[in-house]
Order: structure tokens, then C-alpha cells, then sequence
């Protein structure tokens, strides 16, 4: 039988023992990531932008989603600052807008990579279709945790503790 506790993050100081707190959503940083861009049309429109799609009618097209949703994606993912508004013109066209990604739209890259990783493993088990791997020596890209001195960390080795809380200002 396998270890079902195997990846639990051990909680600590004033969250163990766990039931003595709860994570509402408003104050989650994964449920607040999901009020975001949680939608399966967000994380397509997101793919694509990664991808090189910039203007309306790319997303259409390469999403398959109908032009009421990418309007509708595009305006939210803009909003929420993942997407930059940018005007374009062709010759003898009208002036239209076009998305390119920001910076806190890219930190979304990882995410976006392991989920690609975990559908591959999980989802294709025939073999996934695409392989992402690196330009300069073209070994498979996947995402992994690491701390900030650089050490790769098991699921097993993860400790949740609460932050002091800042100050305001």
C-alpha cells in the first residue's frame, strides 16, 4: 500500500495542530489564484500568450473558444494585470489592440509547465503529443521545488508556518 502522507506539508508554530485554523478563500493565495485565472478558457488564452499569440483573432483561433469567451478572458486577464493592452495597425486597417504578456503575467510560466508535466504523466499515458525542453541543450524542461539556497525539496520536506503580519503603513 502506498503512503498516503508521503507529500504533506508539516505544519508549524501556530498552525499545528491544523485544526486549530482554517484557510478561508479570501485570504489563500491558491484560492485567490483560482479567482484569477482559474477558468480552463484563462489558462488556454494564458498557453497561447506564452506560445507568441498576441492578437484577438490568434487566440480565437488556437483556443477553440468562441469570440464572446477570448473577448471576455482578454478583458479580465487585462484587468488583472497577467495581459498588457497594446495598439497595432496594419496598412490601409483600422487601429486595434493587441496582448502581450507582463511580468506577473509570466511568473505564471511554472505553473503553466507543471501542469503541462502532470497531464503528460497523468492524462496521456500513450505519450504526450509536445515536449518542452531547453533551447541551449535541449533536455526536457519541468518545474520542481526548490528553496532559495537552491536545494531541490521532496514533497515530504515542506514546512507551512505562519508570517508575522506587516505592518501598515
Amino acid at each position: 500500500m502506498t503512503d498516503m502522507t508521503a507529500a504533506a506539508i508539516h505544519m508549524t508554530g501556530k498552525l499545528e495542530p491544523r485544526s486549530a485554523w482554517s484557510a478561508p478563500g479570501d485570504r489563500c493565495p491558491i484560492a485567490r489564484t483560482f479567482d484569477t485565472v482559474g477558468t480552463k478558457s484563462a489558462l488556454v488564452i494564458l498557453r497561447e500568450a506564452f506560445y507568441g499569440a498576441s492578437r484577438y483573432e490568434e487566440f480565437v483561433e488556437r483556443t477553440g473558444l468562441s469570440e464572446p469567451a477570448v473577448a471576455a478572458r482578454l478583458r479580465e486577464l487585462a484587468d488583472e494585470g497577467l495581459l498588457e493592452k497594446f495598439p497595432y495597425q496594419e496598412a490601409g486597417q483600422r487601429a486595434r489592440s493587441a496582448y502581450r504578456l507582463t511580468e506577473k503575467g509570466s511568473d505564471l510560466l511554472p505553473v503553466l509547465v507543471a501542469m503541462m508535466r502532470w497531464g503528460d504523466r497523468w492524462l496521456f499515458p500513450e505519450g504526450a503529443r509536445l515536449e518542452l525542453t531547453h533551447t541551449d541543450c535541449g533536455s526536457p524542461v519541468h518545474a520542481e521545488l526548490r528553496c532559495e539556497a537552491g536545494h531541490e525539496v521532496a514533497p515530504d520536506a515542506l514546512d507551512l508556518a505562519s508570517r508575522p503580519r506587516r505592518a501598515r503603513a
